[in-house]
C-alpha cells in the first residue's frame, strides 16, 4: 500500500472531526531519551533479542503499548484498532514509523505465542511483539507512566490501556487511548510527531463547520466496539461479516453472545466454538454491554443489513 501520510502534508478529514480533535488535546510529555528509558533486553516474536532503547526507539517515531495475548476483553480490541492505524500508515510502517506491543505476562507469552498472535491479527512489517523478564517489563511500564500500582496483585492482569506515541529524537511523547479514531492516531504519528503544523492561513471559521453527525446509541456502539473486527456487508475481516446476523442467529443466542461471549466459550456452545475455530481462535471480547446496549446494537445491525440488501436488490 502506498503511503498516504507524508510528514510534509497534513491528513485531511472532515472539519467536524478536526473540531472534536481540538477538544481532546493529546497529553504531551517532552524530554525523555536514553537518560530516562532503560536499555533492557527483550525478545521479539521471531526469537531475536533486542535492546529497548538502542534497538527499538532511539531516534525513531514509535507507538508503544502493553497487552497480553490471552486477554479476553480489551487487548483484542486494542490490537484490532491499532491494526487499522497500521493500515492507514501503509508502507511507512517499518521505514520511519514503528509499533511495539509488549506483553505484561511474559510467563505465558513466549515468542512462539506472540508469533501466533501476530498471524491471527494479520500484523504487518514494522510492528514487533515483545516479551522479556517481568521485572524489566514492569520497569518499562513505570517509565512510561503506565503501571497502575493500586491494582497490581499476584493474580491481577488489569493494566493501563493507554498507548504511547513518541518521537525519541525530539523528545515528544503523547499519551492517547488506542480506541481513538484511527485517522486521528495516524495523523498524530505520521504528521504531528514529524513536526507538522496546520497552516492557520487556511483555517476555517467555526461558523462554516457542518453540524457533527448525530449517531444513534446503536451506531456509536458499533463504531467503538465492533467496527475494528467486523463489517456489515463488506466481507469478513478479523471476524465474520455481520450482515443479516440478526436473521441468522436467534435473538436469545445473539443477545447472550453479545453480553457474555467468554462464558459461552467456556461452556463450549457449539456455534461459539465454530466461530472461534473458523476465525483463527481469536476470542470475542466481553465488551460489558448492558441489555439496553444489546437491544440498540442489534437494532442498528438489522437496519444496516436491510439497507445493504436493498442496495443489492
Amino acid at each position: 500500500m502506498s503511503s498516504q501520510y507524508l510528514p510534509q502534508k497534513a491528513i485531511t478529514f472532515p472539519f467536524w472531526i478536526l473540531f472534536l480533535i481540538s477538544l481532546s488535546t493529546p497529553h504531551a510529555i517532552a524530554g525523555r531519551g536514553a537518560s530516562h528509558f532503560p536499555n533492557v533486553p527483550l525478545i521479539n516474536q521471531d526469537g531475536e533479542t533486542v535492546h529497548f532503547y538502542d534497538d527499538l526507539i532511539k531516534d525513531k517515531v514509535v507507538v508503544v503499548n502493553f497487552i497480553f495475548t490471552h486477554c479476553a476483553e480489551s487487548c483484542p480490541l486494542e490490537t484490532s484498532r491499532l491494526r487499522m492505524v497500521q493500515d492507514l500508515l501503509g508502507d511507512r510502517m517499518g521505514n520511519d514509523i514503528f509499533f511495539y506491543s509488549i506483553t505484561i505476562d511474559p510467563a505465558k507469552d513466549t515468542p512462539d505465542v506472540l508469533k501466533n498472535y501476530t498471524e491471527k491479527f494479520g500484523i504487518g512489517p514494522g510492528w514487533s511483539f515483545l516479551t522479556g523478564k517481568e521485572s524489566d517489563i514492569t520497569l518499562l511500564r513505570k517509565k512510561f507512566g503506565l503501571y497502575l500500582e493500586e491494582i497490581q496483585s499476584a493474580d491481577s492482569q488489569d493494566h493501563n490501556l493507554s498507548v504511547m506515541l513518541g518521537n525519541d529524537k525530539t523528545g515528544q511523547w503523547i499519551k492517547r487511548s488506542p480506541f481513538d479514531h484511527p485517522k486521528l492516531l495516524a495523523n498524530i504519528v505520521g504528521y504531528r510527531l514529524f513536526g507538522g503544523t496546520v497552516p492557520r492561513t487556511h483555517a476555517k471559521s467555526y461558523a462554516q463547520a457542518p453540524e457533527a453527525p448525530r449517531f444513534s446509541h446503536g451506531e456509536s456502539l458499533y463504531r467503538s466496539r465492533c467496527a475494528s473486527c467486523h463489517t456489515i456487508g463488506q466481507g469478513d475481516t478479523i471476524g465474520p461479516d455481520l450482515i443479516d446476523v440478526t436473521e441468522r442467529r436467534t435473538p436469545t443466542w445473539l443477545s447472550r453472545w453479545l453480553l457474555e461471549p467468554d462464558k459461552m466459550l467456556e461452556e463450549k456452545d457449539p456455534i461459539a466454538m465454530a466461530l472461534f475455530t473458523q476465525y483463527s481462535e481469536i476470542q470475542m471480547p466481553n465488551m460489558h454491554l448492558t441489555p439496553e446496549d444489546v437491544e440498540a446494537l442489534t437494532q442498528y445491525m438489522r437496519q444496516q443489513s436491510q439497507a445493504k440488501n436493498s442496495q443489492i436488490n
